[in-house]
Formats: structure tokens, C-alpha cells, sequence
């Protein structure tokens, strides 16, 4: 039997999927790196961490499933957009990589919406934040001038890891378009935004379509990782593409909500919908697109609460389920690092508010699921605003998504079905892709037809849902009262 290699490098771990060529897996592994907080607003991961996690991920792929490394035939990888990697002439990495959810660059996103917001919008179709790559090097060009200096090539976290497996410079076009370096239109780095970092086009990688061929596996990359040399890998794309692919949404109407690091609702549709309030990615799909909305910290909240109190999410789970809507009381705000739709205000702080002695680690547990929900009912609002057709049925994706109770919580709130697959994380859809690229699987639909299939369904409560938007004007008059607090911080 032949088998397909996904690989997804996430915001605190990489998961690798083997793939059988008939649409089944064979087996996973995830091996878990940390994301670095040095100051207040900074996030940041180190590259060689990722490879240290491919190497071990593969080499317990490869044990757990007992399958033979010359029956790999294809491997493909995804990692989460944005997140540059720095590199002198040789390719050696000069900084740590600034991740997504970092909001140093506050200064340097006001500095481009001011000066080249006209222009930016009409080739980038977003408006500078802190989450693209633009300003993160901006930044790093105003306060880091002798680093600064070093930056000959510009990789993304993806690109990177695979230029470590087959030696080659190149990214993919729905990565590129995450760069605000890259003009959309043209489908081609743009002179002009590359130049306002001084960074001459020619220095950018070569931009490729995700299926497209990126080389073999070199006999250093078989030497680290256990994979056969000559084995071809495929230039892959971005986590929340793979996730889209992987969960079945391939036709327009299709939508998804993801509760991974970040939340998103994303609609696939025949056009972009520039707006503030959502991030427009080209799907693998040629023609399509997938406009979604944000919650910066999603899962990523629950990460959080979990490392910072204490205990196992499947304890945190039931403390939550035994908790009555509204946690009595208690609610969460979840804006660790800010804010996307609908403020797109990187000042913005979590907080817990409404505390009293009664509240338990349930009563928290609760209010963090609620928080996130309420979030989520703010991206609703901003799609229906923008007036894109939102139905009433999602498949749901990421590691939230495992969670019965969260499940339930956000199906209320929002009140849609939301359905489940048997896969659909990003290392599933990266294996996928890599079968698409391969001839494997004959078309990205043909794929999704033989790899994904419904496992479950959660379905609304009425009167749960009518609960939550009477406690979802609370939860937007605490947002309002606090916001002004936090614009006059540091």
C-alpha cells in the first residue's frame, strides 16, 4: 500500500497524517514546540524548532504505523500565513520568526495605513494590521536596523521547512498573498510594497500554485528525517486553506467555523470581499476564495487558561458543562493579543469580568468557552453586514472542535448545525493536496469524496440561543466600557 505525508506546523505544535491512497489514515503524530512571549505584545517561534519537530514527528509516524518509508510516495506541508523567516544569502536564519498574533508593529501598521493605505488596499485587498508580514519587517527595519541588514531572503514558515527538506526558494500564491508584499492582481511581488522596506523583488521567493512540484528529498533532509531520498514534496499552502479543503468545503456556499488558535468563519465564494473585518485568501480551488472573519485568540484562549490554572481540557470540559449558561455571572473577553473583526484594534485586552466568590474553575472554564462564542457572534454580524449569504449549516474544524461542550456552546450562540468530518485538520488537507498534486486523488473534489465523510452533527437549541443574545448585549457593553481604557496604555 502507498501512502500520502501531510504535514501542519501550528501555533504550538506540528501534526504529521499519513495517508493511504485509498483515503484512509494510517496513522498521526504531533509533536508539540513552544511559542515565545520575550516582551508584552511580542510572539515569536524559532524555525529550527520546526524542523526538530519534523524529524521526530516523522520518526514516530514511521514506527507507530510500521509503514516503509519507499511507500511514501508525496509530501506536503502547511503552516499558519504571516510568519516570515529571515535568512542571510545562505540561507541561515538571522532573527526568530515573528508570529501572526505579535502586535509590536502597532506603530509601523498606522505609519502604512496612513501614508500607502490607498494602495496597499487595492493590491493586498486588506488594510495594514499587525498580523501582516509588511509591517512585522517594517518594524524590524525601524528598530532592529543591524538585523535588518543581514535579511537577503525572505522564506515562510512552511517555505522554510521545506527548503530544509528539498533545497528549494519558493512559496505558493495563497501564502504570498498573506505578505501584503504581493499583488493580488497580478499574482506577482509588487515593486512597490517590497520597496518600502528597501527589498529588492528579485531577493523574493519564486511563487508557485500548492500542487505544483517543489523538488525531492535531498540525502540530508533522508539522513534527518527518515524518508526516502527522491521523495517528491509539493509546495503546499497555508493551515486555514488545507482545513477548508480538508473539511469538505470545495464549492461555493460551503462554510466552515474553525476553533483552532484563531477563530474563523470562512464562506467559500466566487469573489474577494475586501473589508476590515475579513481576511480574502484565494482557495485551491481555481476560481474560488474563502473570506473569513477573525477571533484572534480562540482556542489558543483555552491554551492559555489550561498553562496559566491548571488541569486537564478534559476536566476543564466537565467543569464547563456542569456550569449554567452565563456562567452565573462570570464573563470573558478573549483578546490576549487584540483584536480582529469587527475592531481590528491590536490594544484591546482579555479580561474576566463579573467575578464573585461563588465562581468556580467551572464557572471560568464556562466563560472562556461563552467568550470566544460572543466573538464568534461578532464575525456573524460583521458577514451579514458585508452581505455575503451566511446558511445555517458549518462543518466545524480545529482542536476546539473536539470538544462536545464547546461544540454545543458555539452552535447556541450562533444558532447553526454544525457538523463534524472524520478529518479535518490542515495535515490531513496537506495529504490530501499532495494527492491532488500527484494524480493520486484526479481532482480536489474527487478528493474530498474519497477522504472526508460526516461523523456527527450538533444542532441548536432555540431557547439556549435566545439566552445568549440577551448576554451578548452585556458582553458588548463591557467591550465598549473598557476599549477606551486600553487606547491610553503603552
Amino acid at each position: 500500500m502507498k501512502y500520502l505525508l501531510g504535514i501542519d506546523f501550528g501555533g504550538g505544535s506540528s501534526k504529521a497524517t499519513l495517508l493511504s491512497h485509498e483515503g484512509k489514515v494510517a496513522a498521526t503524530a504531533v509533536t508539540e514546540y513552544p511559542t515565545l512571549y520575550p516582551k508584552t505584545g511580542y510572539a515569536e517561534q524559532n524555525p529550527g524548532d520546526w524542523y526538530d519537530a519534523v524529524k521526530v514527528g516523522i520518526a514516530k509516524l514511521i514506527k507507530e504505523s510500521g509503514v516503509s518509508p519507499c511507500d511514501i510516495t508525496a509530501v506536503c506541508l502547511d503552516a499558519a500565513t504571516h510568519t516570515a523567516v529571515v535568512t542571510d544569502d545562505d540561507f541561515n536564519v538571522v532573527m526568530p520568526s515573528i508570529y501572526w498574533t505579535d502586535t509590536r508593529s502597532i506603530k509601523e501598521a498606522e505609519y502604512l495605513k496612513e501614508n500607502y493605505g490607498e494602495m496597499i488596499n487595492e493590491k493586498c485587498l486588506h488594510q495594514p494590521s499587525t498580523i501582516w508580514t509588511l509591517p512585522q519587517l517594517l518594524w524590524v527595519k525601524n528598530n532592529m536596523p543591524e538585523t535588518f541588514a543581514k535579511i537577503k531572503k525572505i522564506f515562510f514558515a512552511k517555505d522554510y521547512v521545506r527548503h530544509m527538506l528539498c533545497g528549494d526558494y519558493a512559496t505558493d500564491f495563497i501564502e504570498a498573498e498573506g505578505s501584503m508584499l504581493f499583488d493580488v492582481n497580478t499574482l506577482s511581488w509588487s515593486e512597490e510594497l517590497c520597496g518600502i522596506l528597501g527589498f529588492d523583488v528579485k531577493n523574493m521567493p519564486e511563487v508557485k500554485a500548492p500542487t505544483d512540484i517543489a523538488g525531492k528529498i535531498t540525502k540530508k533532509a533522508s539522513e534527518d528525517t527518515g524518508l526516502l531520498e527522491g521523495t517528491t514534496v509539493v509546495t503546499g499552502s497555508t493551515d486555514t486553506v488545507m482545513e477548508v479543503f480538508a473539511s469538505g468545503a470545495v464549492k461555493e456556499g460551503q462554510m466552515t467555523l474553525k476553533l483552532a488558535t484563531a477563530g474563523r468563519i470562512c464562506i467559500v465564494t466566487d469573489k474577494a470581499y475586501p473589508d476590515k473585518n475579513l481576511v480574502n485568501y484565494s482557495h485551491l480551488v481555481k476560481g474560488l476564495w474563502y473570506p473569513g472573519t477573525a477571533t484572534k485568540a480562540c482556542a489558543s484562549s483555552y491554551r492559555w487558561y489550561r498553562d496559566t490554572f491548571g488541569g486537564s481540557y478534559k476536566d476543564l470540559d466537565t467543569g464547563a458543562k456542569e456550569t449554567p449558561i452565563g456562567a452565573d455571572g462570570l464573563m470573558y473577553h478573549p483578546y490576549l493579543n487584540g483584536e480582529l473583526t469587527p475592531y481590528n484594534d491590536p490594544k484591546l485586552c482579555a479580561s474576566f469580568t463579573g467575578v464573585r466568590a461563588s465562581h468556580t474553575k467551572g464557572h471560568f472554564s464556562r466563560a472562556v468557552m461563552e467568550g470566544v462564542g460572543f466573538s464568534l457572534i461578532d464575525c456573524k454580524n460583521a458577514i451579514h453586514e458585508i452581505g455575503i449569504k451566511m446558511g445555517d449549516c458549518a462543518t466545524i474544524i480545529g482542536g476546539g472542535a473536539a470538544s462536545p461542550i464547546w461544540r454545543q456552546i458555539v452552535a447556541d450562540m450562533l444558532n447553526i448545525k454544525l457538523v463534524t468530518t472524520n478529518n479535518s485538520d490542515s495535515s490531513f488537507g496537506s495529504a490530501m493536496t499532495a494527492g491532488v498534486a500527484t494524480g493520486v486523488f484526479p481532482s480536489f473534489e474527487e478528493a474530498v469524496e474519497k477522504c472526508s465523510e460526516k461523523v456527527s452533527e450538533t444542532l441548536p437549541n432555540e431557547e439556549n440561543h435566545k439566552k445568549y443574545l440577551e448576554l451578548y448585549k452585556d458582553y458588548k457593553k463591557i467591550h465598549d466600557a473598557l476599549a477606551p481604557i486600553y487606547q491610553n496604555r503603552g
